[in-house]
C-alpha cells in the first residue's frame, strides 16, 4: 500500500471513529439530561441519535474500499 492510500485509509478510519465518538457523547448527554429532569429515556430520540453510530460502523467496515475509491478519485 502506497503512502496516498495509507493516508486515505487513515482519514476514512478517523472519520468513522469520530462518528462513533460523537454518538457516544450524544447518548451520554441525553442520558444526563433525562436523569436530571427525572424523565425516562425514549426510544425514538435514542434511535435518531444512534444514526451516526450506524454510519460510523458501516464506514469502518468498508474503510478499505472507501479509501481506495477516495485515493483513485483524488489521484486525477
Amino acid at each position: 500500500m502506497e503512502a496516498p492510500e495509507r493516508g486515505a485509509l487513515m482519514l476514512v478510519r478517523f472519520i468513522a471513529a469520530a462518528l462513533i465518538g460523537w454518538t457516544v457523547v450524544e447518548l451520554m448527554l441525553y442520558y444526563v439530561v433525562t436523569s436530571h429532569n427525572h424523565t425516562r429515556m425514549e426510544l425514538v430520540p435514542c434511535a435518531l441519535r444512534s444514526i451516526p453510530l450506524i454510519l460510523g460502523l458501516t464506514v469502518l467496515i468498508k474503510s478499505r474500499s472507501i479509501a481506495e475509491w477516495l485515493s483513485d478519485t483524488l489521484d486525477l
